[in-house]
């Protein structure tokens, strides 16, 4: 008699929901912090979201767009996220999103509360003008129901939009408001000529690389993950080419000497385990519209190849839920550096660092490079003057006497290059790279000590939550809401 063939394994199925998965982590957090359950519940939860759907003529019709704002915590004011345009948007994500953004605040000392919205869009379907006019008609409904203003809710870029849509929002709300002098502080995200700041567009990157820089100057943390030295020669995969990845990459790649193998994008992969040059395949993207067909490199038409190639450090640049129980033993990886939102579910994580020792280095810290250089933006709004307009030429001045004292003291000079780099005084763009990798260094140093004091706390993820927690509950507490 035959034996009984072997029941197949019931594939594990987990949920992908972002909010869910947002709550799951902040209930991990929670039992390590001693706050009464009603102030958790506070700080858990959306304190509100606005819904609304709207038409624009598009050609000859109209179409009906649907739109979010979440507002998920009112400890701090004004509030803070972006907008992001994908037809993927819903309440659920845009919810989790701004609660991300509320944790994510806290963690790096920004005094914000946390915001989210979203417009159900596919941005490359549509012209430049149609854009506009979603955008404009968007940002009138945030300003009828006060959910946009400089005190109140300050938008940023996201998934889907960039400096172009924050100057539209600019200019629809000082449309709104013509007798006020803070309007270019009703968002941020801005271009240079808009109010905007320099080193804004590559902040979110930039700060990806600040908090991997200060991994790999901690030899006892990197020993644990078999890695050692700095970044230089490190191997990098990047899943993602828009505007966080690129920045990431390129800094890595001219910066630190780091070795990017492997870019994925929606439409496929390129990987060339002796490094591909960034800027040129940025310049081939924009060229031919894609990353695939990359000179020198090998192309794959699957966009999660990026995920599973062998490096010391995974960086997922993309959207959430991209390293999930269907791939997560394929990956091999020393280092997974979260610069998108959620890119990794619970499952997912829990194995890859019981079974495989990788650190997660997670979002709410990982990203918070952007919401860090929105906050000095903004700050620069209302103070109307430019960082570094004031001191650049009184520093200028000193370097310059200390350079020649220095010269006459050894009776030589130094080359003309590296005298103009000693002398130059330090202007906007170097005072925001220096606010930021001060912010993310503290940052870093605050989620490993409360990882080193709480030994039950066996993962980054959770020891971000605790900081996050601890601080936005002190807040509440001496708000006296909860004695």
């Amino acid at each position: 008699m035959a034996a009984p063939r072997p029941k197949p394994k019931a594939k594990v199925t987990e949920d992908l929901n972002l909010l869910n998965i947002v709550n799951q982590q902040f209930d991990r957090a929670a039992e390590h912090v001693k706050f009464p359950v009603g102030l958790l519940e506070q700080m858990k939860h959306c304190n509100n979201v606005y819904y609304t759907q709207f038409p624009v003529k598009i050609g000859k019709n109209y179409e009906m767009f649907q739109a979010w704002r979440a507002e998920h915590s009112h400890h701090r004011k004004p509030l803070k996220g972006g907008i992001r345009y994908s037809r993927m948007v819903n309440q659920d994500e845009v919810m989790a999103l701004a609660a991300l953004m509320t944790y994510k605040c806290a963690i790096v000392d920004v005094p914000f509360g946390g915001s989210k919205g979203g417009v159900q869009i596919t941005p490359r379907n549509y012209t430049a003008e149609q854009l506009e006019k979603v955008t404009r008609r968007f940002t009138t409904e945030l300003i009828r129901k006060q959910y946009i203003g400089p005190g109140i809710n300050v938008p940023a870029p996201d998934y889907g939009t960039g400096a172009r849509e924050m100057a539209w929002i600019a200019d629809t709300y000082d449309a709104f408001h013509p007798a006020s002098l803070d309007n270019m502080a009703c968002v941020t995200g801005k271009p240079l000529s808009q109010g905007g700041i320099r080193g804004r567009t590559e902040a979110t990157g930039r700060g990806v690389v600040y908090a991997l820089r200060e991994l790999f100057r901690k030899p006892k943390m990197t020993k644990r993950y078999g890695l050692s030295g700095n970044l230089e020669g490190k191997t990098i995969s990047l899943q993602g080419f828009g505007n966080v990845g690129y920045h990431a990459a390129r800094i890595l790649h001219e910066e630190d000497g780091a070795k990017i193998i492997a870019v994925g994008e929606w439409d496929g992969t390129v990987h060339d385990p002796k490094g591909l040059d960034i800027p040129a395949l940025h310049r081939h993207r924009r060229q031919t519209g894609s990353i695939r067909r990359f000179r020198g490199a090998k192309t794959t038409t699957r966009p999660q190849d990026c995920l599973e190639v062998k490096c010391d450090v995974l960086i997922p640049a993309a959207l959430e839920n991209q390293i999930t129980v269907d791939n997560m033993k394929k990956l091999n990886c020393r280092v997974i550096a979260e610069a998108a939102n959620g890119p990794t579910t619970p499952m997912a994580e829990d194995y890859l660092t019981r079974k495989k020792n990788v650190l997660v280095m997670p979002d709410i810290f990982m990203n918070a490079g952007g919401v860090t250089v929105s906050y000095f933006e903004w700050t620069k709004n209302l103070s109307h003057i430019r960082y570094g307009r004031l001191e650049k030429r009184v520093d200028q001045g000193k370097r310059e006497l200390l350079v020649d004292a220095l010269e006459k003291l050894v009776d030589g000079k130094f080359p003309r290059a590296k005298r103009d780099q000693l002398i130059v005084g330090t202007g906007e763009l170097e005072l925001v790279n220096s606010g930021l990798e001060e912010t993310m260094v503290n940052a870093f140093l605050e989620i490993a000590e409360i990882q080193n004091q709480h030994k039950k706390i066996d993962n980054m993820r959770t020891a971000a939550y605790v900081c996050a927690l601890e601080k936005i509950g002190d807040s509440y507490l001496h708000m006296g809401i909860f004695p």
